[in-house]
């Protein structure tokens, strides 16, 4: 635990048992590297906190210096909210224009605990977490999970902990599948907000769902703006300046989260009350409140926006047919060069409507095809229930084929290479891997009965052997094929085995190809 004064340490206990079970912030047992350290102080309830008081502090540790912004909690609270990078003894000062807040000093005691830290962008076009372990996104998406009754937001962290899934996708403001749940970011009532003040207990219920993650290991990808309000309440056409103070005060709430990733719009361009620069301006206000530069997205419609511009990370990318062929998946990468990540490429559901109706196995299909593309593919589910209701939109339970063999993937995966490259991309390959070392060749619908080893030239000479191995993709079995494989020339662009690999002539087939040393 931080070492407080005697007054913070009494305030920080007095909040805590203030708020609903519920709401309670999750605390570990001690602080470690990584961990999120909370200093919670009482002040002035006067006038309108939320604005007219602004706090701060900064910690230090050796020649390492972090400023970090604090929030009024309401109930005369206010907090301040540190993600240390590194263990040892780190001391803090406060700065604050309300002299209850002003000049609190303390220092706090950082176990080094094995955790990755936050993720990153690592090789241009892949992540990895901030101690530089590997991490392939695996995500999905539940819109309003958030937003359910206490027992639903239960049975959706239950499947999660059980599904290979490591990313979730989410929205911070309410849309059509909220379950009623009488919590809105500010105070007032639809269309009548009083936008110069927050509702703490909002933002508590989604801490308790971002730490809930946090330990369960998945990344949680904020979605802080959508086009889905419907005219009902009115958060998608917020003043300018009301937009800024929100995002400001979100990521002085959550930044200190490791498992943090903003995603500025959902379909953005649908945001009619936005121009692109407004978004600039967004990302900017973004970049300039979180200390810790978490990752940073946008998700689009019709018109894709500039994931060049510096404030971008990573992509975030709808489009299916992009991923119905791995080499149109690769010419993302080519733009922007940057990691690119299929967020939505339809669902996997019994819905009417086109983008939420693939099969299981074509849902497996496309992120085959974006593995070996060298990007990340987004799995999304719309199976109806009995009463309307979907994981896409409510969480609860996966009732799909698809979730099942997305974690055989990702086992496949995890016993390879760090990372997944296109393999000669300007031809009709379909290889992923690494040149020379290691290959996923895969089949989609066909049914092969064989496939004539050839391999590109890159990291290839003649008499290297290879091991082969035939995945099923869907059944999810590995088979070991007898004997290694010998190259030889072929061309000036190939090298080909001494003998041809047999296929069991079904679809969904893949190849993994292991240099023997």
């Amino acid at each position: 635990m931080p070492i407080l004064s005697r007054r913070s340490a009494i305030a920080l206990s007095a909040a805590a048992l203030a708020m609903p079970s519920f709401a309670k912030p999750l605390r570990p047992a001690r602080i470690g590297q990584w961990d999120t350290i909370e200093l919670s102080y009482a002040g002035p309830k006067a006038g309108n906190p939320f604005q007219d008081v602004t706090l701060s502090a900064v910690f230090e540790n050796g020649d390492r210096s972090q400023k970090v912004a604090g929030f009024y909690d309401g109930n005369g609270t206010y907090r301040i909210r540190f993600m240390p990078d590194r263990p040892g003894a780190w001391r803090y000062r406060t700065s604050a224009n309300a002299h209850e807040l002003d000049g609190k000093t303390g220092s706090i005691t950082v176990a080094a605990t094995g955790v990755h830290g936050p993720v990153k962008v690592a090789n241009t076009y892949h992540f990895a977490y901030a101690d530089g372990t590997p991490y392939r996104p695996f995500g999905t998406t539940s819109y309003a999970w958030t937003h359910q009754s206490d027992a639903a937001i239960e049975q959706t962290l239950k499947t999660l902990a059980v599904s290979p899934f490591n990313k979730l996708r989410f929205a911070v403001f309410p849309n059509g599948d909220t379950a009623g749940v009488p919590l809105y970011p500010f105070e007032g009532t639809p269309h009548e907000w009083d936008y110069s003040r927050f509702n703490p207990a909002f933002f508590h219920r989604l801490e308790y769902c971002l730490g809930r993650l946090r330990t369960l290991g998945i990344e949680a990808d904020i979605i802080l703006f959508h086009p889905y309000d419907g005219g009902k309440w009115g958060f998608n056409a917020m003043p300018a300046e009301v937009d800024a103070r929100y995002v400001a005060y979100l990521a002085a709430r959550l930044s200190a989260y490791r498992n943090v990733w903003w995603s500025l719009a959902n379909e953005y361009d649908d945001i009619k009350a936005k121009t692109d620069a407004d978004f600039d301006r967004l990302f900017q206000v973004v970049q300039a409140n979180d200390p810790y530069d978490h990752l940073r997205s946008i998700h689009h419609n019709h018109v894709l926006y500039d994931n060049a511009k510096p404030w971008v990370t990573h992509a975030s990318l709808q489009n299916g047919s992009a991923v119905e062929d791995d080499a149109r998946a690769v010419l993302y990468r080519d733009v922007w060069r940057k990691p690119v990540v299929f967020d939505e490429v339809k669902y996997e559901g019994n819905i009417a409507k086109r983008w939420g109706n693939l099969s299981g196995q074509e849902m497996v299909r496309r992120i085959w095809e974006g593995t070996i593309a060298g990007t990340y593919v987004g799995h999304g589910e719309s199976i109806e229930d009995r009463d309307h209701r979907m994981f896409l939109g409510e969480g609860g339970l996966l009732r799909g084929e698809s979730p099942a063999r997305i974690g055989f993937l990702k086992k496949i995966l995890d016993d390879g290479p760090t990372a997944i490259e296109p393999i000669d991309k300007w031809q009709e390959r379909h290889l992923g891997g690494q040149p020379g070392q290691y290959y996923l060749r895969y089949f989609g619908t066909e049914a092969p009965t064989e496939w004539n080893f050839v391999l590109p030239k890159q990291g290839v000479s003649a008499g290297q052997t290879y091991a082969v191995d035939v995945i099923d993709t869907w059944a999810m079995t590995v088979t070991p094929l007898p004997g290694t494989f010998t190259m030889a020339k072929l061309d000036d662009y190939s090298f080909k085995a001494d003998r041809a690999v047999p296929l069991p002539a079904k679809p969904y087939l893949a190849l993994r190809i292991r240099r023997v040393a």
